[in-house]
């Protein structure tokens, strides 16, 4: 399997077969890992923006949760 970015594909799979499924096609490992870099993105620069605030330069693990709770909603828990 290929790597076309900062996530190997690879690792898109096997959490897609992970998750359930049976088979993933090349290009749903591609549109995952690309959805997963933009998500994951997301979060760290709000992360890293509610780390500043709190006049830090260090992100830390509330930052993250923080951050995740933003964007994702409060029914996604951490």
């Amino acid at each position: 399997m290929a790597r076309r970015g900062p996530i190997p594909l690879a690792a898109v799979d096997r959490l897609m077969r992970k998750a359930g499924a049976k088979r993933v096609s090349e290009s749903a490992r591609k549109k995952m890992a690309e959805v997963a870099e933009e998500l994951l993105k997301r979060i760290g620069e709000r992360a890293a923006e509610i780390a500043k605030h709190a006049k830090r330069k260090t992100i830390k693990d509330v930052d993250i949760k923080a951050a995740v709770r933003e964007i994702l909603g409060e029914s996604f828990l951490i």
